[in-house]
C-alpha cells in the first residue's frame, strides 16, 4: 500500500473525467452528499487557513449507515482541489468502495483515521494536520501547556502518543486508538495534531483551537520572557465549565461551522460540486 513516486508523480498529473465525478452524487445517498460537501469544505477551509502539508495530511468524515465507511482525500490532490464527488470512500480496512478519480489513497489516511473510526462510534470525522507549530508544539516534552484560556479548554481532553515512524504499520493503530482512548484531541509526538468530532464542524473547530493554541505557545517562548504559569484551581475551574450543559464545543461548532461555510460561499469556492 505503500505509493511509490511513480504513483505520486501520475496522481500529481492525472485528474479523472469530469463525468465521472458528475456521476457520483447519483450514486450516494443524499445523507452523504451532505457529509461530503461538509468534507470538502473542511479542505478548503484548512488551506486558507495554511494548514496544508502539500499531500501529505488527511482529513476523514464517516458516511452514514449501517457500514463503517468513510472519506478520504485522493491520493495526489492538494487541498483546494479537493470536491465533494472527488472524495473517496474506503472501508476501514482501507479498501476502496467508491474512487472516482482512479488514484486511491495515502496508506498513512487509513492507519490513523481508520483506526480512530474503527474504535470509536462517535469519530465521524478525524482531522490531522502537520502545522508548523503545532509539529514544534509534539516535539517539545511538556506538550500543550496550560498557559492560556485556549488552552484550558483543551488540555482536559487532550492525549499524547509517542512517534513510531512514518504510520504506514497497521500495528500502530491500536496503539494510537489506545492512547487517544475517550479523548478529542491528541498530539502525536514529533509528528502533528489529530482532532476527532461527532460532526465535521466539531472537528474542525477542535483543530482551529489545538492549531492556535499551539501558535499561543510557541510565540510566548519566542519572546524570551518566563511565562506566567495559571493557578490549579482555575486550570479546574475551566475544565468544569466546560464539561457543564453548554460548555462543550457543540453548539459552537454549529454556528463557527455555519459561519465559515457562508465565508466560502461569500468567495465563490466550488467545494459542494
Amino acid at each position: 500500500m505503500t505509493p511509490t513516486i511513480a504513483t505520486l508523480a501520475r496522481a500529481a498529473s492525472d485528474r479523472p473525467a469530469a463525468d465521472k465525478l458528475a456521476a457520483v452524487r447519483t450514486q450516494v445517498s443524499a445523507e452523504e452528499w451532505r457529509v461530503r460537501c461538509d468534507l470538502a469544505a473542511c479542505y478548503r477551509l484548512a488551506h486558507g487557513l495554511g494548514w496544508e502539508d502539500t499531500i501529505f495530511t488527511h482529513f476523514s468524515a464517516r458516511v452514514p449507515g449501517p457500514e463503517t465507511h468513510y472519506l478520504l482525500n485522493p491520493l495526489g490532490y492538494l487541498f483546494d482541489e479537493v470536491t465533494a464527488s472527488s472524495l473517496v470512500k474506503v472501508d476501514v480496512m482501507g479498501n476502496i468502495v467508491l474512487d472516482p478519480t482512479g488514484l486511491g489513497i495515502n496508506p498513512a489516511g487509513w492507519v490513523i483515521h481508520g483506526s480512530v473510526h474503527e474504535a470509536r462510534d462517535n469519530a465521524h470525522c478525524v482531522m490531522h494536520t502537520h502545522t508548523v507549530a503545532g509539529v514544534a508544539v509534539s516535539c517539545q516534552p511538556g506538550g500543550l501547556l496550560p498557559i492560556n484560556q485556549q488552552a484550558l479548554t483543551i488540555v482536559h481532553d487532550l492525549a499524547y502518543h509517542d512517534f513510531e515512524g512514518i504510520a504506514l504499520d497497521g500495528a500502530e493503530r491500536a496503539r494510537l486508538v489506545a492512547h487517544l482512548g475517550a479523548k478529542n484531541n491528541l498530539i502525536l509526538r514529533n509528528h502533528g495534531l489529530l482532532t476527532v468530532g461527532d460532526t465535521v464542524g466539531a472537528a474542525f473547530l477542535r483543530m482551529y483551537a489545538l492549531s492556535r493554541t499551539c501558535d499561543i505557545q510557541v510565540h510566548a517562548q519566542a519572546g524570551g520572557a518566563a511565562i506566567a504559569p495559571l493557578p490549579q484551581a482555575v486550570i479546574d475551574r475551566v475544565r468544569d465549565q466546560m464539561r457543564a450543559p453548554g460548555g462543550g464545543p457543540v453548539r459552537a461548532a454549529d454556528l463557527a461551522w455555519a459561519a465559515m461555510l457562508r465565508r466560502l460561499d461569500r468567495q465563490g469556492v466550488a467545494y459542494a460540486v
